[in-house]
């Protein structure tokens, strides 16, 4: 049995005084539904709060990851920040391959495959981002281009890596646009993933946790969680508001 995980991506938000009242709401809404018990929970903030987050969180079942990694280890990449010094600062995972890193920043296939590995390396767990554009959709090209991303971003890995991985299903016309997936889209696509993970390892189909990120809301979340496949939410403008939040880890812990 999996157990749900929602994640909270803050993306380019956030300043330390927000910061300090959202993570005390969501710990005390946490405690008070006993929610950690049934679900895992973890934000990720820009990266130059993770230190904070982590201490305010200290203590608690609250996870926290990096939004996005380097490849390379060390050396004279001038703003960018290793898997290294995300897990010295406190983090347990990192997301990579967002579509925002994808069709705004460059990052390629290689490079996604790259900065798995580098998280792999150093003990993080990768949220592997995987999804098409609303062209693809409409060309029946959706299960092409999960696939052809999801292989790409694990064909150097051993099937006890590949173990370690968290998937999110993010359709990219559906993140920030308030249009969401309908339950049986998000299905197919995550049971098609589910597919590809029990190729590589029926111990990965069994365990590596398939989460859905499209505008995930508190009113969309039970339906969203109660498809088999669907193991939680990457959730995004929803998780700047501690009740919102909350609400969606109601919603999971009760799928």
């Amino acid at each position: 049995m999996r157990k749900a995980l929602v994640a909270g991506n803050w993306k380019m938000n956030g300043r330390a005084k927000q910061n300090g009242e959202l993570i005390s709401s969501l710990l005390s809404g946490l405690e008070q539904q006993a929610l950690t018990e049934s679900v895992d929970v973890m934000v990720f903030p820009p990266s130059v709060y993770v230190s904070q987050v982590k201490a305010l969180a200290e203590g608690s079942p609250l996870g926290v990851g990096a939004q996005d990694l380097c490849e390379h280890a060390d050396g004279a990449f001038t703003g960018e920040l290793s898997a290294g010094m995300l897990s010295d600062c406190g983090c347990a995972a990192v997301l990579v391959g967002h579509s925002e890193r994808r069709a705004m920043f460059g990052d390629t296939e290689a490079r996604v495959a790259a900065k798995v590995s580098a998280a792999l390396e150093q003990g993080l767990v990768p949220v592997l981002c995987l999804g098409e554009t609303l062209e693809e959709r409409d060309a029946g090209e959706t299960l092409k281009c999960v696939e052809a991303q999801f292989e790409s971003a694990v064909a150097g890995l051993e099937a006890g890596q590949i173990e370690q991985l968290v998937l999110a299903y993010e359709p990219v016309w559906a993140i920030g646009t308030g249009r969401t997936a309908t339950p049986q889209q998000a299905q197919e696509v995550h049971a098609h993933l589910r597919g590809l993970l029990a190729g590589k390892s029926a111990e990965a189909a069994a365990t590596v946790r398939i989460l859905y990120g499209g505008s995930v809301n508190a009113k969309n979340a039970s339906e969203l969680f109660a498809q088999p496949d669907i193991d939680g939410g990457l959730v995004g403008g929803a998780s700047l508001k501690a009740n919102d939040f909350l609400a969606i880890c109601q919603a999971a812990a009760s799928s």
